[in-house]
């Protein structure tokens, strides 16, 4: 252990009491913490001299899922999609056009007031940038202390500078960082260590549901791996439930219970993530999923390469808003539905949703763990299909690591500095 790191583990936050492991099947088929119903988010497009609004981007449209109690859900899709809109909005970040978002019943969108207060408690945020999510004017105590006296009240004492600098130091233990850095400012952290800091900031109200919008994506492979192992301990340490947003697909499926794919504002898929990653059902997941690269260098990589430009989500094509790009669509002989019927977020197994009129035809692949090309099978009911057969895909060379590892994470303070070491901590190396 570094001397970054904490040598003990504090007594102030505790554990929950002995009961599932949060993420086990008995949780994982409980009841859901967090409730999304036909939420949509939309901006407005404005033009001309007097600013009038001229059209919609529909950021978040119509989407409907369960985040279960204990559970980490993963969300995925491509830069653009909506992911961290739609996480916004469920903490009320972002305001919802229309919809709801239930906590335990009650409409979070809804709430005002105390109702609000009390909401702010329960549900909080890791966000994705550690540097700009850091304010570089105050110390740490104080960046981690806001929250707690936002939320002083007679019961807890946090309104005592020294009640919450104490448990701002027990939670800088609990993620690993030293307490006596609550004095120092965010410039004199790595980039790991700041988002450690993070990481604090949103234990220190004891939340009940975290989203966790990228939190790995701004740093380096090494230092993700301690950060994932982190969030896994602090799940089962303190019964927490997760929305994990990412568009790394190993990350995802590394850390989640259940997993959602996103695509220009609606959910198409969502399934345990056992499930998702050895079945999937959309021909949108099965071309992430072709995207993932061998670890073997010398094996030679097959994807399938999606062609044309990801439509816009201010003007969202008709139908199946896949079909524009949708290589299952072209070997079906381009079916009329895809282009003018919205395909229903149905269930095709137990726990298994898909948003496609043509999953049926989708059978696994021969491969074990991801699936790179699909078989497909006519469906009796499509009249006269042609060309019926695997999908066509391009044979291209391993991805670079750059193509696949995130950026790397940069080195913080100024030339001369010293800066503290990152802390290693117990769970290092599990990835």
């Amino acid at each position: 252990m570094t001397d970054g790191a904490a040598a003990a583990g504090p007594a102030a936050p505790t554990a929950p009491a002995a009961g599932p492991r949060p993420g086990s099947a008995d949780e994982r088929n409980g009841e859901a913490l967090v409730e999304v119903r036909d939420l949509k988010t939309y901006y407005p497009i404005k033009a001309g001299i007097l600013r009038r609004t001229v059209g919609q981007v529909r950021a978040v449209d119509g989407v409907d899922f369960e985040v279960r109690r204990g559970e980490v859900f993963g969300l995925v899709g491509e830069s653009g999609c909506g992911k961290t809109t739609l996480g916004r909005t469920i903490v009320r970040l972002e305001k919802a056009t229309s919809g709801q978002v239930l906590l335990d019943g009650g409409d979070v969108l809804s709430f005002d007031g105390r109702d609000l207060k009390k909401m702010r408690r329960r549900m909080q945020v890791i966000f994705q940038d550690p540097v700009g999510s850091l304010n570089p004017r105050m110390p740490i105590s104080d960046i981690i202390g806001e929250g707690l006296l936002a939320q002083a009240d007679k019961q807890n004492g946090w309104g005592e500078r020294k009640v919450r600098d104490k448990r701002v130091s027990d939670y800088l233990e609990v993620v690993g960082l030293r307490r006596d850095y609550t004095r120092r400012y965010p410039h004199e952290f790595s980039g790991g260590q700041r988002q450690r800091i993070g990481i604090a900031r949103a234990l220190a109200l004891s939340p009940e549901f975290i989203f966790a919008d990228e939190p790995v994506s701004a740093l380096d492979v090494s230092i993700q791996s301690q950060i994932l192992n982190l969030l896994i301990d602090l799940r089962e340490q303190f019964d927490l439930t997760f929305l994990f947003v990412a568009h790394n697909l190993s990350v995802v499926q590394y850390i989640s219970d259940r997993v959602g794919v996103m695509y220009l504002g609606k959910l198409v898929e969502m399934a345990d993530v056992a499930e998702l990653y050895a079945h999937p059902r959309h021909p949108y997941t099965i071309a992430l999923l072709s995207a993932i690269p061998d670890p073997d260098p010398r094996v030679k990589s097959r994807r399938l390469v999606l062609t044309g430009d990801v439509p816009s989500p201010a003007n969202p094509p008709s139908g199946c808003r896949f079909h524009t790009r949708c290589w299952l669509r072209r070997q079906l002989n381009n079916p009329e539905n895809c282009e003018t019927e919205d395909p229903p977020f149905r269930e095709l197994a137990s726990g298994h949703r898909v948003a496609c009129h043509w999953a049926e035809s989708v059978v696994d692949a021969a491969v074990a763990d991801v699936v790179p090309t699909a078989d497909i099978e006519v469906p009796t009911e499509l009249p006269t299909p042609q060309d019926v057969g695997a999908p066509v895909v391009t044979e291209i060379e391993t991805p670079s690591v750059t193509d696949v590892v995130e950026p790397a994470e940069e080195a913080a303070g100024t030339a001369g500095e010293a800066r503290p070491e990152e802390p290693q901590g117990p769970t290092q190396g599990r990835v």
